[in-house]
């Protein structure tokens, strides 16, 4: 495994990220267990996940499997980098949701308790928050950051605008700001190539995209129907909209000798400013497949071609829209 920094800093992660947004719910806790015990076998140091995962409002499910997986020893939780996030709602109670100092810290402490750990490697905004200011976020930040429970801040599903005042108000603060950006991004969600990653890369922050495949368009999804698998209907209803763009997709794959899964991660990992995008298997057959991507290099050529299939926004803004 050959490791890449997170941003600017000197933390060093695998150019994959597991994501666990499926453990609970789709992944029992013993084969989440496994799973997580596989990653780290393969390299995989960097794990993905968040207080509202598991989708028990308040319980943090998703949380508590990882704990109880570092509780076991083993150098479990030093071998791990781990990310949660802050913002969605704990309960209906008003000040359990967002990103108020308040919600900020109680929630930093909750998760902490639910990951059986005595800090959080990064700390993630899930969103942006229109309504606190950035001198109340950055502050609650920073006191997390001195006192040992934070090491690390980062954001996710933030606009490139957004990005920019949160890291001009960390500089007036002399706070390190935001490290990374967790954006939706694959070769058929290129929006962010606008603007997110011309942000992530002038303030030095590394790109962690989140559904690299599409929810399964982008992972050989004619090749399961021709099988007799069928995908949500929601995954469905996007296909009948791009069938041919898959068509041609998975015809370049055969071409290429590989699966689409793995050309998609593939793609993904040598854009610029991606440090990892987030792989969520939930079983260990998909974790072994995703490991091919960092195996697979994609000439020019297979380059070009897949920017025919999948066009993007033209480059970065504003030159990709304006004169």
């Amino acid at each position: 495994m050959e490791y890449t920094h997170l941003g600017r800093t000197g933390l060093s992660v695998s150019p994959l990220c597991l994501g666990t947004m499926n453990f609970g719910p789709e992944t029992s806790e013993d084969d989440a267990h496994a799973i997580m015990d596989a990653a780290l076998d393969r390299g995989i140091n960097f794990f993905d996940t968040a207080n509202v995962y598991g989708w028990r409002q308040g319980e943090g499910v998703t949380e508590q499997i990882i704990g109880r997986w570092f509780a076991k020893g083993g150098q479990r939780r030093d071998k791990t980098v781990i990310a949660t996030k802050v913002y969605g709602s704990m309960s209906d109670w008003p000040n359990d949701t967002f990103l108020s100092a308040r919600n900020i810290r109680r929630a930093c402490d909750a998760s902490l308790r639910r990951l059986q750990t005595d800090h959080i490697d990064l700390y993630q905004m899930h969103h942006v928050d229109r309504n606190t200011p950035w001198e109340e976020i950055w502050q609650a930040m920073d006191l997390l950051v001195q006192q040992g429970k934070v090491l690390y801040v980062g954001s996710s599903n933030f606009a490139g605008w957004h990005i920019a005042q949160a890291q001009e108000a960390a500089k007036a603060r002399h706070f390190l700001g935001l490290v990374s950006e967790q954006s939706l991004y694959n070769l058929s969600a290129r929006t962010v190539e606008l603007e997110v990653v011309p942000a992530c890369e002038a303030y030095g922050m590394g790109l962690i995209p989140w559904s690299p495949l599409a929810s399964g368009l982008l992972g050989g999804i004619l090749r399961k129907e021709q099988q007799g698998r069928s995908a949500s209907d929601r995954v469905q209803e996007r296909l009948a909209g791009c069938r041919d763009q898959i068509e041609r997709y998975e015809s370049l794959c055969d071409e290429l000798g590989e699966q689409p899964a793995d050309v998609g991660l593939a793609w993904l990992v040598r854009q610029p400013v991606v440090t990892a995008p987030i792989i969520g298997p939930r079983t260990m057959e998909q974790l072994d497949g995703a490991m091919r991507a960092l195996e697979i290099t994609l000439d020019d050529k297979a380059i070009q071609r897949l920017d025919e299939i999948f066009p993007g926004p033209g480059g970065t803004a504003p030159e990709a829209y304006a004169w």
